[in-house]
């Protein structure tokens, strides 16, 4: 059974529509009204507040502590300078991808690892002859997330001036009421944002600080469905959505590597052994078989098919997870979607898909299966470069 977040007095509090669901063993807010939009258009106009305590964090520390990263994950850590924070992923040794997160470096040998599955085994299996403590910090460290074009400015006014400028991926501390805590300037919605890291106890205070400064500046506490939509628009993949972590796939055809997954730029292959290191360097020499690109309907031809049944469009009202198959002209089947959405910010309803390597060039034209009035047709789908929605206030200085 699920378990309340530090957050959990606040957010049930709020939670008008009872919509919840289990993440990663905690209670989690899906939508804070019967609808999501509010929060949706919070995030892309004005400022949005999620819980993100589920996320799995661990806290390495000691000399080795940037070796056993380097080792168990595509990315040399020891590069990472203090401050700052890196996103990547980690292998099994045939190079495909057990789970993908975040590393901040906090001192010069303190790390906070991020992961949406427990790794702590996997991390002392690694860290065994390295010098180093590792601690589970899952529950001890509240998170929360502050997305949106006013996000600064809230966070500016909680901190009473202590949050110093943050570069893109930047992390340092600051004190909201006397508590203290670490922001990055990082999230998953593609937008600017930042998360706060903090002690448990203090959780509520720092809440209710936010709450205080964002009420002029449209903040809006936000849930997973609008998260969702923010996260395709923005092309980011997601475990168990865009690719399975190989120890959970039963078969070979289920299981991706980082080129399958558009994150062969997070892999230094030149460097020390790291795990999957000779298979993704095998992979890059021969070509990845596979492409994880994104999609935009070509709303003409949706519209017209519901037009045969004298139906309008009809779009799903929130994200989408269900694998759609994707075809080349000629009806051969060449991919499938993996989710998708309609964007009210772009008015274009996409998708992310994993397709056979030929297809992935932008601009090529595929089709994607869609249902109308009970029947299966086709309607055309374009590959396009993501993200698909990259402002410009994500990275200003």
């Amino acid at each position: 059974m699920p378990i309340p977040t530090p957050f959990h007095p606040r957010t049930s509090a709020l939670c008008t529509s009872m919509l919840w669901k289990d993440w990663a063993g905690y209670h989690a807010v899906r939508s804070f009204d019967v609808a999501h939009e509010r929060e949706y258009f919070a995030v892309r106009n004005g400022c949005g507040l999620l819980d993100v305590s589920p996320l799995f964090k661990y806290e390495l520390r000691g000399p080795d502590a940037a070796a056993l990263l380097s080792r168990m994950t595509v990315r040399d850590l020891s590069r990472l300078a203090q401050g700052r924070v890196t996103y990547l992923c980690w292998c099994d040794d045939d190079g495909k991808v057990l789970d993908d997160g975040t590393v901040a470096r906090l001192g010069e040998e303190r790390f906070r690892l991020t992961a949406a599955e427990p790794t702590l085994a996997w991390l002392h299996r690694l860290g065994r002859r390295h010098s180093l403590t590792i601690e589970d910090h899952s529950e001890r460290t509240a998170a929360l997330a502050v997305q949106g074009p006013t996000s600064r400015t809230v966070l500016d006014a909680a901190s009473d001036g202590t949050l110093p400028p943050l570069r893109f991926f930047g992390i340092a501390p600051a004190r909201i009421r006397g508590v203290q805590v670490e922001v990055s300037r990082t999230g998953y919605t593609g937008d600017l944002g930042f998360e706060l890291w903090m002690d448990r106890e203090h959780a509520l205070t720092v809440w209710d600080a936010i709450v205080d400064a964002g009420r002029d500046h449209r903040l809006v506490p936000m849930g997973l469905d609008a998260l969702d939509v923010t996260r395709i628009e923005a092309g980011f993949i997601m475990n168990g959505v865009e690719y399975h972590g190989a120890h959970h796939c039963l078969v070979e055809s289920r299981k991706s590597t980082p080129y399958e997954l558009g994150l062969g730029w997070t892999v230094s292959l030149d460097r020390a052994p790291f795990v999957g290191q000779a298979a993704l360097r095998a992979e890059l020499a021969r070509g990845s078989a596979w492409a994880t690109v994104g999609l935009r309907y070509v709303w003409d031809e949706y519209e017209a098919l519901f037009a045969r049944f004298g139906l309008p469009p009809q779009v799903p009202a929130g994200a989408w997870r269900d694998g759609v198959p994707v075809y080349e002209a000629s009806g051969r089947q060449v991919g499938r979607a993996t989710s998708g959405a309609w964007s009210p910010a772009l008015k274009a309803n996409l998708a992310l898909a994993s397709v056979r390597a030929p297809y992935q060039e932008p601009g090529t034209r595929l089709e994607i299966e869609v249902t109308a009035e009970h029947e299966r047709h086709r309607v055309g789908a374009i590959v396009t470069k993501t993200p698909f929605f990259d402002p410009e206030r994500k990275r200003a200085p």
